[in-house]
């Protein structure tokens, strides 16, 4: 403990909840004896010097690291707060009822409160403590006084039963584990009773509302029997724009409620429904910003907030009802976070974020085709959408432990395993390693759903599970069918279904391996001296995950083959199933843009001393063990070690014609798949990112070749401009 701090400590307990003064006769047991320690307390402060500590036997370093230091606002959260209760805070006038007696700056007071709310709500979105933003709202702990006014009322039980479905939403996806405060309410009644009729509430005031801005926009003649709708405020000139104002910011509550409501419910029935309240959240978002100015220009009551970024309300003003450090209390004794509220237009952008990324996950297909599920989990994640966005994602995905709550796990593998329809009643799901392969793969598609450092992280660790799985069903079905290798393949069922399983579990393994290969170019973890082994690991990850691909397609269509009746047409489908796969061709792309890359980047650091491994600390091989080792210990692929690299990269000639080869086979099969896919964006525009890549690499090595190995000034980097897995070489002159 700091010198300043020890020094402090008796002086603190006067200031903070215990307000018994120091000398008052504490009750002790049988065998506690109290004693004045004030004296030598003022000797330690008076020799130690700032950041000492006094080392005691049971206080080492860790327990010092952990304790609490009292009067720092960080650190103890009993000094922070400027009143000691919600109830403190009321008859302190802190959130008064009526916000004034003046009609124009209660309303103005009121659209104030619903930005701030915004602005809170998006701050806690983004991982921040639900007590210390929305609930630092003195309305929504205590919803029951506002049932006077009428609007301020409707607008906090609509905001409590969204945080609501929210924290609901959040909590059953366990992705919380990203954000570990979002789901915490610390004691708060995050649910009270009439919020379920929010909606109701808020649809009455909406139409009271609305009845007035029709009267206000109405020509003289109608105004007459408009008579006995009373105005929101009184100045005549700008009631149209405070019920704009005021309408824009109730629908999009009304509708962005409805939108967490329709997505919830089951197999996708309501994404329809929730992508028309998409577009009016969206459009009265638009309404917000664009009455931003009127708000600003007709402030009457507060002083403007300086800077765009501090100011939390269209208007500009410090809004009434706040208190951030109300219910850091309740947080101890974890020391209460500094929180910097995201500002008014922030929070709009981040909700318009949140709207589009839902709008994309109501268009998803709800094809159970695991390629097709898995591929649209990918794209989306491109999008790089936030917590709550993810985890409607996983919502949707898996339901009831199934696939979108329609499709048995057993029955998508069967799907993905190209196993015929028949198989997916097999009596096989029972077997416990089936049952387990199936909690696997749902496990999978949780993990995709999550951000990208803990989607590599878990799926670093999920690799070993996916081969024991591998080592357990075959021992299952050999004691169960005896052994499958010596069996013909597609005379018996049982047998057929049993080697497809276990090839589609291998090629899935090498899918998750490649997955956590290529994460680490998103989360930026390699660096360009380390970018050679990366491509010369992926190209042999990639290898036998095109192999296993193929060896899954061409078994299939065996086994389709022989349920030919006629030997002629027999032949024919053999030569055309024999075929590569087009989804086999498209990893040959890559395949060979990693090969070349590895070569390219081997020879530049043998014959231009580029990308060494520079630095005092990790050696090369401690780097490869450290960026490879859970793929080690999975061992994938089979007895790939340092050595072996280190031998190949030390071995790379820029002159080498199968480099060249390597980026032009590349190119010349991605211009083959054009056509192919030319009904696929995704795979099409995969295609044309990696045709790119190959095309940049060739002029870049005819460049370097043509400079020659003479030239100082010479400068090779590699960006990912094209594609952001694989890089592009650039020549420079320095």
């Amino acid at each position: 403990m700091a010198a300043e701090a020890t020094h402090e400590i008796l002086s603190s307990r006067s200031n903070r909840d215990v307000k018994a003064p120091l000398n008052a006769s504490i009750p002790s047991g049988d065998q506690s004896v109290w004693a004045d320690v004030s004296s030598l307390l003022t000797l330690a402060c008076e020799d130690l010097c700032d950041g000492e500590l006094i080392h005691g036997v049971n206080f080492n370093l860790f327990a010092a690291m952990s304790a609490l230091e009292i009067m720092d606002p960080k650190m103890d959260s009993g000094i922070v707060s400027a009143y000691y209760s919600v109830d403190e805070a009321i008859e302190n006038g802190a959130a008064p009822i009526p916000l004034s007696f003046d009609k124009t700056i209660d309303i103005q007071r009121t659209i104030d409160i619903m930005d701030h709310v915004i602005a809170c709500e998006a701050t806690w979105h983004r991982g921040h403590s639900l007590a210390q933003t929305v609930f630092s709202c003195i309305y929504l702990l205590r919803p029951d006084r506002t049932s006077s006014h009428a609007l301020l009322h409707s607008y906090c039980r609509v905001v409590r039963a969204t945080c609501n479905l929210v924290v609901s939403a959040v909590s059953e996806t366990r992705t919380n584990e990203e954000e570990d405060l979002f789901t915490i309410t610390y004691g708060l009644q995050l649910k009270a009773e009439g919020d379920e009729k929010c909606l109701s509430i808020l649809h009455a005031v909406e139409e009271t509302i609305s009845r007035q801005f029709r009267a206000c926009k109405a020509p003289t003649s109608k105004k007459r029997v408009l008579e006995d709708i009373e105005p929101l405020q009184t100045n005549p000139d700008l009631e149209e724009g405070f019920c704009k104002a005021l309408l824009c910011r109730l629908r999009f509550r009304k509708h962005f409620y409805h939108v967490l409501i329709s997505m919830r419910r089951p197999q996708g029935k309501g994404l329809e429904l929730a992508r028309k309240h998409i577009t009016y959240c969206l459009s009265e978002l638009d309404s917000m910003l664009k009455l931003g100015e009127f708000l600003r220009l007709n402030n009457s009551y507060g002083t403007i907030v300086d800077g765009i970024e501090n100011q939390t309300t269209a208007s500009g003003c410090q809004p009434i009802g706040f208190d951030p450090t109300l219910n850091s209390r309740l947080s101890a004794p974890t020391p209460p976070r500094a929180i910097k509220l995201l500002s008014w237009r922030k929070a709009i952008e981040y909700f318009q974020k949140l709207l589009y990324d839902l709008h994309i996950l109501c268009f998803c297909s709800l094809d159970s085709a695991l390629e097709m599920v898995m591929h649209f989990v990918v794209e989306f994640q491109k999008l790089h959408p936030d917590l709550v966005a993810r985890s409607y994602l996983q919502l949707l995905l898996v339901q009831d432990g199934k696939i979108f709550g329609r499709d048995p796990i057993f029955a998508v593998i069967c799907k993905a395993a190209l196993l015929p329809d028949v198989a997916k009643n097999h009596a096989i799901q029972t077997n416990e390693a089936v049952v387990q392969l199936c909690q696997l793969l749902i496990n999978l598609l949780r993990i995709l759903c999550t951000n990208a450092a803990w989607q590599r992280r878990k799926l670093g660790k999920v690799l070993q599970e996916w081969r024991i799985i591998y080592m357990q069903l075959e021992i299952s079905f050999t004691h169960e069918f005896g052994d499958i290798s010596s069996s013909s393949n597609g005379e018996n069922l049982n047998m057929k279904i049993c080697n497809h399983i276990l090839i589609w579990v291998e090629e899935q393994t090498y899918w998750i391996a490649s997955r956590f290969l290529m994460l680490g170019f998103e989360l930026d973890l390699y660096s360009p001296s380390e970018y050679c082994m990366v491509y010369w690991y992926i190209y042999f990850v990639l290898v036998k995950l095109a192999d296993k691909t193929h060896f899954k397609v061409m078994s299939s269509n065996d086994n389709s083959t022989r349920r030919g009746k006629k030997k002629r047409d027999s032949l024919k489908h053999l030569a055309k199933n024999y075929q590569i796969p087009a989804e086999v061709q498209l990893l040959q792309c890559q395949i060979y843009l990693a090969k070349g890359l590895t070569t390219m980047l081997a020879a530049l650091r043998n014959e231009y001393n580029f990308f060494q491994n520079q630095g005092p600390f990790n050696s090369e091989y401690e780097r490869f063990n450290q960026h490879f080792e859970l793929l080690q210990k999975a061992g994938l692929p089979d007895q790939l070690a340092y050595f072996s690299f280190k031998d190949a990269a030390d071995q790379a000639r820029l002159s080498a014609l199968s480099l060249h080869n390597c980026f032009k086979d590349a190119q010349r099969i991605a211009r083959d798949l054009r056509t192919t896919f030319s009904n696929d964006p995704d795979k099409l525009a995969e295609v044309q990112k990696i045709e790119q890549v190959a095309e940049h690499n060739v002029v870049a090595l005819n460049l370097i070749r043509r400079l020659g190995t003479l030239d100082p000034s010479l400068k090779v980097l590699f960006e990912f401009s094209y594609h952001p897995y694989f890089a592009s070489a650039v020549v420079r002159r320095s």
